[in-house]
């Protein structure tokens, strides 16, 4: 079993900056590809952003300039800073990994955190 958990999330005011985290733990061989993920209230799960095990990056083009994707490979921990924040970013914000499991091979599965809320008032 593999578990993804966020942290970092809160109430920030419109101009604020947050960092989220988000660690994995279990039964892991190793991780591609990491991203972030948000949903806001009536509205579908988008994502935010995504890195590779190599360090290659993406972004949507509503947070492009503001918000940075990082990881720590040894740690399996990825961050997600968000700086310039804006009411509209407000959302719950899930983390998102392919992770590499032995059962009996190897297989790639994908996992997702519970998800942390981030808010930003006007």
């Amino acid at each position: 079993q593999v578990q993804l958990v966020e942290s970092g999330g809160g109430l920030v005011q419109a101009g604020g900056s947050l960092r989220l985290s988000c660690a994995a733990s279990g039964s892991i061989f190793s991780i591609n590809t990491m991203r972030w993920y948000r949903q806001a209230p009536g509205k579908q799960r988008e994502l935010v952003a995504g890195i590779t095990s190599g360090g290659s990056t993406n972004y949507a083009d509503s947070v492009k300039g503001r918000f940075t994707i990082s990881r720590d490979i040894a740690k399996n921990t990825v961050y997600l800073q968000m700086n310039s924040l804006k009411p509209e970013d407000t959302a719950v914000y899930f983390c998102n990994a392919e992770v590499k499991v032995r059962v009996g091979s190897l297989s790639l599965l994908n996992y997702w955190g519970q998800g942390t809320q981030v808010t930003v008032s006007s």
